[in-house]
């Protein structure tokens, strides 16, 4: 289980970017977090997997805990070493290295059986195996996304968090990442925390969901029941009364309720 309680973050010692958020990621299952460009979401991932520091951001309030473990003071190397994985948004793979390459950097925690963990790898995205000599960078980009979630996986992280997996990919791709996503949670049972602005796809997915708005989370509820909140429809779905028209969504002037 990953939870966060009440965690503020600040830059460089004046810019607070979250605002006592809370969440919890419950143990082998799937849970979204909502939000507009700019709501604070990757900040939120640097603070969990201890990437702050080299954007001169730090946790100054709460707490992060991983199982029974509190993780908000640790670097990155002890955290992945604790069980949480990280796949970047924009995939980031090392371009200039082979498919299999990438994968034996992802699993340099293991302490043995590296070559078995990517023998699960290539039989879970079986596209990467038949890449494994090829350079990373000459992949699609929906081969980049699998070998970025691959190479997470290789390390058997008891928790995975994944921001934006579906950005820049062809709705065919989406689906095939959605699937895997599911895939890997039910096969390996690892905690999925999934950020995304395609919020279809991932409350689809998920048992729970999360809402982030100006570094603060805003609603929480079940997956479902945001799937079915007219204001998750309206501003996050497209499918509320402000899909209706360009007049209306031009006229339109509720505010969200939770800014009220």
């Amino acid at each position: 289980m990953l939870r966060v309680s009440n965690v503020e973050v600040v830059y460089n010692d004046v810019i607070q970017v979250l605002r006592g958020v809370s969440l919890t990621a419950e143990q082998g299952r799937i849970t979204a977090l909502l939000g507009a460009n700019g709501a604070g979401k990757t900040t939120l991932l640097r603070a969990l997997s201890g990437l702050l520091d080299i954007h001169d951001g730090k946790v100054t309030k709460g707490e992060i805990r991983l199982g029974e473990q509190a993780i908000h003071t640790w670097n990155a190397p002890k955290i992945v070493s604790a069980g949480l994985g990280q796949v970047l948004e924009g995939r980031r793979v090392f371009a200039e290295f082979t498919v299999e390459e990438n994968l034996r950097i992802g699993g340099h925690t293991r302490r043995g059986g590296l070559s078995e963990s990517i023998d699960e790898i290539y039989e879970l995205f079986p596209v990467l195996a038949e890449r494994r000599r090829r350079t990373a960078g000459y992949l699609s980009g929906g081969e980049q996304q699998m070998l970025a979630m691959g190479r997470a996986l290789v390390a058997h992280p008891e928790v995975i968090l994944l921001d934006e997996p579906s950005l820049g990919l062809a709705p065919r791709m989406v689906q095939q990442v959605k699937d895997l996503v599911v895939r890997v949670n039910q096969e390996r049972g690892t905690t999925v925390l999934l950020v995304e602005q395609n919020a279809m796809m991932a409350l689809s997915i998920a048992s729970h969901g999360y809402v982030m708005e100006q570094g603060k989370i805003v609603m929480d509820d079940e997956a479902q029941n945001l799937l079915n909140n007219e204001d998750i429809r309206d501003f996050y779905l497209g499918r509320g009364e402000l899909s209706t028209s360009y007049r209306n969504l031009k006229h339109y002037k509720r505010r969200k309720r939770w800014l009220s």
